[in-house]
């Protein structure tokens, strides 16, 4: 199961993150999860929302560049190893992580680890096998 993850690219400008989630709320989509990288000129913002194709659509039309892409859920248990171990059977599995970034979703009993991977099939696979719990965009909202 994959989730739409939002890649916004972001000029790092005084006030920019905060003109994006401007536009969200505005249009009354909600996030999930945020997670920022940068650089001296600008920085990649990626976002889980409930309405990716609606969020693409009005920060295209506020100006910022956007683009949807599948990136993996997984439930980690909430415990010293939890990621570790599971970026262990990656690892085992000839699967390199490209980035990740968790976060704590609402009423769960996990944190939840978002991942780009240069192999999802086998990532998900791997899991699979290994009883990993994936998630779909239902189980973050």
């Amino acid at each position: 199961m994959s989730i739409k993850q939002l890649s916004v690219f972001v000029e790092n400008k005084f006030g920019r993150v905060s003109d994006i989630c401007n536009v969200l709320a505005d249009n009354h989509i909600n996030m999930s999860a945020l997670s920022i990288a940068d650089t001296s000129e600008f920085g990649v913002a990626r976002i889980i929302v409930d309405k990716p194709e609606e969020a693409k659509k009005v920060l295209s039309e506020s100006g910022v560049i956007v683009k949807i892409s599948d990136v993996i859920g997984v439930a980690i248990d909430d415990r010293p190893g939890g990621l570790a171990a599971v970026l262990s059977l990656l690892k085992e599995g000839g699967v390199s992580v490209e980035y990740l970034y968790a976060f704590l979703p609402k009423a769960k009993e996990h944190a939840m680890v978002v991942m780009k991977v240069n192999d999802p099939d086998t990532a998900q696979e791997i899991f699979r096998m290994n009883g990993v719990s994936t998630a779909n965009m239902s189980d973050i909202h």
